[in-house]
């Protein structure tokens, strides 16, 4: 396994460089000219229009909440759906009976932009988690201001610190949090910030690979108190429904509903409809 980035120095680049090093690298430039006064974006956010509720839709969801993602492209498969109108597959996945969405929102990366993020939510009634790597008191603060209801906090990609910061003003301003972890170590750092909603990504940031026996391990730690969501590798619904019975009551879906020829009839699928 190539060498990950350290938690103690989030965004170093290690000796090998990794799609998470690149990421991380980028975000953090940007995130250090970054000037703006995070009380004056404070204010703006807490006076953004009510949000929609991402953790209670997926709480009260029956059955396997999915998470329906708007993504163009990966670093590592590249081209995915790079033309794709993201309010025309909004409206697809909510009538095929999605609870949530996300949006990728990283321009260089994934192809993704704030138009899709804010296209995608117009055109639905569903809460919208930004799916992007979120470094800074600023980039909490702007996931509000553009629209979205739920924040990204990946815990490899920030100090424990970072972690509990970004958390307690992500709720402060009316956001909900999706914190992702992959192991123990960043488990116990999501539960010491104070989430409740934990997504375990069974794709390896470092190398990309899915290990689909991650989210079955991880399952068992997680206290029931936190609503669960899978993320990443959900390829049928066999995968679903074995998400499902390991403890999950939600998965987030992109690549295999992206690139399906008929993504409604994918999306019912993996939630067991036929």
């Amino acid at each position: 396994m190539l060498p990950a980035v350290s938690a103690a120095f989030p965004g170093m680049l290690t000796a090998v460089t990794t799609y998470l090093d690149r990421i991380l690298a980028a975000h953090r430039r940007a995130a250090a000219s970054d000037r703006r006064p995070v009380d004056s974006l404070i204010a703006q956010a807490t006076a953004a229009p009510p949000t929609r509720g991402f953790r209670a839709a997926l709480a009260s969801a029956s059955g396997l909440a999915v998470i329906s993602e708007i993504k163009r492209r990966s670093p590592s498969k590249g081209d995915l759906n790079i033309s794709l109108d993201p309010a025309a597959l909004a409206a697809l996945y909510a009538s095929g009976g999605a609870s949530c969405l996300s949006v990728l929102t990283d321009v260089h990366f994934f192809g993704g932009s704030i138009d899709d993020l804010q296209h995608a939510r117009r055109a639905c009634s569903m809460p919208v988690i930004r799916k992007d790597f979120t470094v800074s008191l600023q980039d909490v603060c702007d996931t509000r201001i553009i629209g979205a209801d739920c924040v990204l906090l990946i815990a490899a990609a920030l100090s424990g610190d970072e972690l509990l910061d970004f958390h307690r003003l992500a709720v402060a301003i009316g956001l909900d949090v999706l914190v992702e972890v992959h192991d123990e170590s960043e488990l116990e750092a999501a539960m010491a910030a104070g989430a409740t909603l934990i997504g375990v990504n069974q794709r390896d940031l470092v190398t990309f690979e899915v290990d689909h026996e991650r989210a079955e391990r991880m399952a068992t730690l997680i206290p029931d108190s936190a609503v669960k969501v899978a993320e990443s590798g959900v390829r049928d619904g066999d995968d679903a429904r074995r998400l499902y019975d390991a403890g999950y009551q939600a998965i987030l879906v992109g690549e295999t509903l992206v690139t399906a020829t008929d993504p409604r009839s994918a999306l019912l699928a993996l939630r067991g409809i036929h």
